[in-house]
This record gives structure tokens, C-alpha cells and sequence, in this order.
């Protein structure tokens, strides 16, 4: 879009508006909230990418256990590091927005938990995805046999084709008969 960070324009706030959930007003503060993370140098070269880490500082990411997922998913950056440019950063609002659709959630929600981003959420993936969820400590991890029998359940709920893993079909299919999803799948500036 040809601007430096610090500056929105009408025409690049129009063309933001065509390609997201937004609002005027959210991608306003959404460009306020990510010049905020910029240092003084970054403001005014175009294309900014902010690193993950100043990303992180966010409130509205610093508790989503899946933080740096999130980072990595909406990243465009070549180096795979999530790094975010404002337009990323935009990507990741309007997919997260009340406005999205229930397919665009449940497609970027399948993206982040798909750790090893081989397109299906395998044994592994889900090992990774419920110790998101609880937390890695002595106190919350599950046992062996805990975490083994809870991934056969969801496998046993998800995998309709039984090939042991769950696709983007088979996922988007679990999450239609979720109601909360929709609402609980968001991050709000």
C-alpha cells in the first residue's frame, strides 16, 4: 500500500475496509494500537514489520495461550518468524472480529492448532493443543494415559474418515455443532 507506518490514508482506509471484517473505526485503532508497538526509526519507513515479541506485549494476546501460533499463522514474513506488517496485523484482527464468518474462524482456528502445518491435526498437533490448554505445569499437564485416552475421544468424536487424524472438513464439521465458538473465537482492541 505504499504508506509509511504512521500514516493512514483515505484511499489505503477505504481499500483496508474492502478486504476485512472491520470497521472504519477498528481499523483506526487497530493502526493506532500497531504504531504504538513501532520504535520512532520504524514509524516512518514503509512496510514495518513488528517482531513477534512486541506483538506479544499486546494484552489482548499476552494470556491466548496460543499467542505465538496466532503470530506465526498470520505472519507473511519469509523468515517464519511472526513477524507482523500493519496488513497482517489486520488479517489477524478481522479473522478474530465478531463479523468474521464461522468458515474464516474455523479455518485460521484449524490453522493455529495444525502445529506442524502439514494440513491435518494428527496426534501430535492435539498432544500440543490440549497442553496449550492446560497449562504444561506438574500441577494441570495430564498423565500419559490421561492425555492418550482424551485424544482418542476426540479422535473418536472428529475422525470421520478414521484415518487417525482430523482434516479441515472433519474440524470445520465439529465446530458447526459448537454454538460458543463462534463467540469465544475473538480478539477485540
Amino acid at each position: 500500500m505504499g504508506t509509511t507506518a504512521s500514516q493512514l490514508g483515505k484511499d489505503s482506509l477505504s481499500e483496508y475496509q474492502e478486504l476485512t471484517f472491520l470497521t472504519k473505526q477498528e481499523i483506526l485503532l487497530a493502526h493506532k494500537r500497531f504504531t504504538e508497538l513501532l520504535t520512532k526509526d520504524e514509524k516512518d519507513l514503509p512496510n514495518t514489520r513488528v517482531p513477534m515479541e512486541r506483538i506479544l506485549t499486546l494484552p489482548e494476546l499476552k494470556s491466548n495461550p496460543f499467542r505465538k501460533r496466532i503470530c506465526l499463522v498470520f505472519s507473511t514474513s519469509e523468515r517464519k518468524d511472526g513477524g507482523l506488517t500493519f496488513e497482517d496485523f489486520l488479517d489477524l484482527l478481522s479473522a478474530f472480529s465478531d463479523s468474521a464468518t464461522i468458515e474464516i474462524k474455523s479455518h485460521y482456528a484449524f490453522r493455529i492448532f495444525d502445529f506442524d502445518d502439514d494440513g491435518t491435526l494428527d496426534r501430535g498437533d492435539l498432544e500440543k493443543l490440549v497442553n496449550c490448554l492446560t497449562g504444561e505445569t506438574d500441577d494441570t499437564s495430564l498423565t500419559i494415559e490421561e492425555m492418550r485416552q482424551l485424544i482418542d475421544n476426540i479422535l473418536e468424536e472428529s475422525d470421520i474418515d478414521k484415518d487417525g487424524t482430523v482434516n479441515l472438513s472433519e474440524f470445520q464439521h465439529v465446530i458447526s455443532r459448537s454454538p460458543d465458538f463462534v463467540s469465544s473465537f475473538k480478539i477485540v482492541l
